[in-house]
């Protein structure tokens, strides 16, 4: 690793006319990125824009092709992952990958477990070490305490806590708040927000651009494997972010039309699961996007697992077309023409290290297979180019591998998957989590015109302005229960949808 010294007061880190080849492929084509001393940096840009590969380059995870990279004033050349944390640039990945059955403090220390004087490990200095970094990041529990026991926001705290353990003077944070309630996210950016008062800098990577205004001071617009521009956060608007952002005008990111009037295709009458749900009641009807609104906990995924067969119920009734379906399975599900979108693609949607041709084929697998049993890959590979086409999948090829694909490109993948049974009830599980703006408007698009060709959609989703744009019925749940159906959600706002989605009345007494 060779350094050399470059004094720079003002900027931590400076990443100049970066380059990054794969074989066939410019992901960076001479970006620059420049972070101050004690300030949240945002970093945005659609899908594919670059963002994680300039983030893996100042990681040592990738080498650059060419540029400086430059970090607390010394320039830093062939370094690996071991270096940058030595150096203090410490990340937090969007998937945590916490060792889940060891202790909290095994976890802070890994690699690096003080020791005593016989070599062995000190637990007791560990678990000392371990309180003074959890008290920095104001997470009151104790050392030895299992991961597995922890929810998403304590383990993205303990993250945090091994960063500083590292000393790290940047922090790199990439989409931490995506399975995070609201309340969770105030105590994050409250915990950002100290980190800066201290001195440290932050690189905070969203989609979600209300908290880019709330929380960064600068932001840095990536297009293309380009460096677009960085702005004050105080000196843009949302919609001159989106321009930047996707290089053309979304003039609108809710396509709705007006609802047309169909057959009642799916009721649930007084459906329970065990802990998770109980005696949930409603209707859905052909040309309908019913909405499903609530915090994390409140049912809401397990509710939709259930109707699909993923759960057993307990109690209750599912009809499909006025005919009872009381015990089901989801390969039943799927031969009665059902959907199902799961929240979390990487873990239960895509097949990673397989092929789009092999992702988008695969709900629909029978259809081409030939009398003797074997699969006409021909017809396969027609199909996906087709889908390719109409939904405007970015990929070199059909042997693309999808997790190459970026998160908006793997979604839109998974559409593709569960159109080609032709369904007639969807069930969308927060359909545009994790995908940019320009994505996001795409998929809107296709879930509208689905809608409008008589499709029956039920979905899921934690934003609640996609909720209140797509949606023409609303059912607010809140700890396993129905809170409400709001029939005309002209006369809803974000505000009244919290409302009930935290356990209040709309007369702001407490259920």
């Amino acid at each position: 690793m060779a350094i050399t010294e470059l004094l720079d007061e003002e900027n931590i880190l400076e990443m100049i006319d970066i380059h990054k080849n794969f074989p066939g492929v410019n992901a960076l084509k001479g970006v620059q990125l420049k972070i101050r001393r004690g300030e949240i940096h945002a970093l945005i840009g659609e899908n594919g824009a670059g963002k994680s590969t300039i983030m893996k380059c100042l990681m040592g995870i990738y080498p650059t092709t060419s540029g400086k990279v430059i970090f607390d004033g010394l320039e830093r050349k062939g370094y690996t992952t071991a270096d940058a944390l030595k150096f203090g640039i410490a990340m937090i990945h969007q998937e945590l990958a916490p060792v889940l059955y060891r202790s909290v403090m095994e976890n802070l220390w890994l690699g690096k477990q003080p020791k005593n004087k016989l070599g062995l490990i000190d637990y007791k200095t560990m678990a000392e070490n371990t309180k003074q970094y959890l008290d920095m990041v104001d997470l009151p529990i104790e050392p030895r305490t299992l991961m597995s026991e922890l929810t998403i926001a304590k383990m993205q705290l303990v993250e945090i806590a091994r960063a500083i353990s590292y000393n790290a003077k940047l922090l790199i944070m990439d989409e931490p708040t995506s399975a995070l309630t609201n309340k969770e996210v105030d105590h994050l950016f409250d915990i950002m927000r100290k980190l800066k008062a201290e001195g440290k800098s932050i690189i905070y990577i969203s989609h979600k651009l209300d908290e880019v205004f709330e929380v960064a001071d600068r932001v840095s617009v990536f297009r293309d494997g380009m460096y677009i521009d960085t702005k004050k956060t105080t000196d843009v608007t949302q919609h001159s972010l989106i321009n930047m952002m996707v290089g053309r005008e979304i003039t609108d990111l809710f396509p709705k039309t007006e609802k047309i009037s169909g057959d009642i295709l799916l009721e649930v009458r007084n459906l329970s699961c065990g802990k998770y749900f109980q005696d949930v009641s409603f209707k859905v009807s052909r040309n309908e996007i019913f909405g499903i609104a609530g915090l994390i906990g409140s049912g809401r995924t397990e509710l939709l697992e259930t109707i699909f067969g993923i759960r057993g119920k307990t109690s209750g009734e599912i009809f499909l077309n006025g005919r009872p379906m009381n015990s089901i399975s989801s390969s039943e599900a799927i031969s009665h023409k059902m959907a199902f979108l799961t929240e979390d693609r990487r873990f239960n949607g895509i097949f990673p290290m397989l092929d789009i041709k092999f992702n988008t084929s695969v709900a629909n697998i029978k259809h081409y297979k030939s009398k003797l049993g074997f699969i006409n890959n021909k017809k396969r590979k027609n199909d996906c180019e087709q889908n390719i086409k109409t939904f405007d999948i970015k990929t070199p090829s059909t042997s693309q591998q999808m997790q190459f694909l970026s998160g908006g490109n793997q979604q839109k993948a998974l559409v593709a998957r569960w159109l080609s049974i032709e369904p007639d009830i969807i069930f969308l599980d927060e359909p545009t989590r994790g995908i940019d703006v320009g994505a996001k408007s795409e998929i809107h698009r296709i879930i509208n015109q689905l809608a409008h060709e008589g499709k029956c959609i039920v979905m899921v989703s934690s934003e609640l302005p996609e909720i209140l744009g797509m949606s023409d019925r609303i059912m607010i749940m809140y700890e396993g229960r129905q809170q409400v159906i709001i029939e005309n959600k002209k006369e809803s706002t974000q505000v009244l949808l919290m409302q009930y989605a935290t356990g209040m009345k709309a007369d702001g007494k407490i259920n």
